[in-house]
């Protein structure tokens, strides 16, 4: 049987910073990204073509940012897809590598977000789950100093682009995967858990808030609903640009009173 044709449109580096432009990205600015590359349609050059169309977007004075994170380096007792058998798990907390953010890969947050990890000059914070790389002028700035005890919180790159004023994009992803929100959970009552993972040391344990997207689009639904959000369209992909610090501030009051959390052990 023949291969079926490609699903359009066809998605170049030129008109993806043609729609971004006419969306309201602007020169200069920061931004923080979540992506679906499959989202965009057909893309000429694939994830490096849209990094490059964002980089056109943002010019020389831009800062790009995504997350890197590696949920992979984590306690093999809470590995769901799939499980290992119970026999493995003193094995493999023994002998997993550590963290490197030179050459561990992103996990779990699409191929668009390994591609600027790797793009020259990037710089990736150093957190072994929860890390960011940035590729622009403030990169160091936003990426440096991210506590090994702090995935997501105040001591993180999130707290860093709320006091620089940057935005989210939404390039075809939806609001499960808005790292935003998780900065508000440092700044309401939340349980704390403990993190098993591999360190420089052998394997470790630190005491962390708990952080859950669950609810997270059913935020997002109010967000919109409440708040000036920029929506348009790149490609085929639906997306949605807004201030990190007004994602933050809505998600504080909304999930202390949507979410009711029990203290974790």
């Amino acid at each position: 049987m023949p291969t079926p044709p490609p699903t359009g449109p066809l998605v170049t580096r030129d008109t993806l910073a043609t729609q971004l432009r006419a969306l309201g990205v602007e020169p200069g600015e920061t931004l923080l990204m979540h992506s679906s590359l499959s989202s965009l349609g057909w893309v000429c050059g694939g994830a490096v073509a849209v990094v490059q169309g964002l980089l056109d977007t943002l010019g020389p004075d831009g800062t790009l940012v995504v997350p890197t994170q590696t949920g992979s380096l984590s306690d093999p007792a809470l590995w769901a897809n799939p499980p290992v058998p119970e026999a493995w798990w003193d094995t493999i907390r023994a002998t997993m590598p550590a963290f490197d953010p030179l050459v561990t890969p992103s996990r779990g947050v699409g191929v668009i977000p390994e591609t600027v990890r790797t793009w020259p000059g990037a710089l990736r914070s150093a957190h072994p789950q929860t890390s960011f790389a940035a590729v622009g002028p403030r990169a160091a700035e936003i990426i440096e100093g991210h506590a090994p005890d702090c995935r997501l919180g105040e001591h993180s790159p999130l707290a860093r682009l709320e006091h620089l004023h940057a935005r989210v994009l939404l390039l075809g992803a939806g609001y499960d995967t808005c790292t935003s929100f998780h900065l508000a959970e440092y700044r309401i009552p939340a349980p704390r858990v403990k993190v098993g993972r591999p360190g420089p040391a052998g394997w470790e344990v630190v005491t962390e808030v708990s952080i859950d997207s669950d609810r997270f689009d059913e935020l997002g639904h109010d967000f919109e609903r409440d708040r000036p959000v920029v929506r348009g369209q790149v490609g085929a992909a639906d997306v949605r640009l807004f201030p990190v610090a007004e994602a933050v501030a809505y998600a504080e009051r909304w999930l202390a009173v949507h979410r009711s959390r029990e203290e974790e052990v």
